[in-house]
């Protein structure tokens, strides 16, 4: 099923396809991604939907996926790492930060890597965020694409690649020429910059 992300229901039908566990394709403020409900403790939930998403992409797919966001203050639920408020600033944007699991966070045991470390981004498309807050959990995202082939930035390539396989697509135009997100993590309070994206961290 294919919706524009200008309908005036996509954020309802968005929402609810991602909180009954589906696997849904969605603009962020990059390139399209593939979208799950991140499992939390206590949630009743247990979908697991970043198999789910590795499945699709292919058995080759092994990078831990950035789980979004809707407020930037929504990290500190996640990790005791000390955040320079300098980056902190740079949300809601296309800045994705690597950070440690603290042991009493609502994420539950599937939803951890075994390096106990989290890529977070609070958004910066509004569209999003509302999707998220609704969800009441982070959002797993990873870039829509086979593990290993190039990732795909137009509606029509991911309509014919992905449309038997995703509970809902939403059309917002091509994606092309779209820069990723700045890469960081935080080692020991240190901000080591891994990906210098559309976000500038120095």
């Amino acid at each position: 099923m294919i919706i524009k992300k200008s309908d005036t229901s996509s954020i309802e039908q968005t929402t609810t396809a991602i909180k009954s566990g589906g696997i849904v394709i969605i603009p962020t403020d990059t390139v399209y991604g593939f979208s799950g409900i991140v499992d939390l403790k206590n949630s009743g939930s247990h979908f697991e939907t970043d198999a789910k998403i590795r499945s699709i992409k292919g058995r080759a797919e092994t990078k831990p996926l950035i789980q979004l966001i809707a407020k930037p203050e929504d990290i500190r639920l996640f990790t005791d790492d000390i955040i320079p408020e300098s980056l902190l600033s740079k949300w809601p944007g296309a800045l994705t930060i690597i950070v440690h699991i603290k042991d009493d966070s609502p994420l539950a045991a599937t939803s951890i890597p075994e390096s106990r470390t989290v890529a977070f981004r609070c958004p910066g498309d509004e569209w999003l965020r509302k999707i998220i807050e609704q969800c009441e959990a982070p959002v797993f995202s990873t870039s829509v694409n086979r593990s290993g082939q190039p990732v795909l930035d137009t509606i029509n390539a991911i309509n014919e690649e992905f449309s038997s396989e995703a509970s809902l697509i939403v059309d917002d135009g091509d994606k092309k020429g779209a820069l990723p997100s700045t890469l960081v993590s935080i080692e020991n309070g240190n901000v080591r910059v891994l990906r210098q994206g559309s976000v500038k961290v120095s």
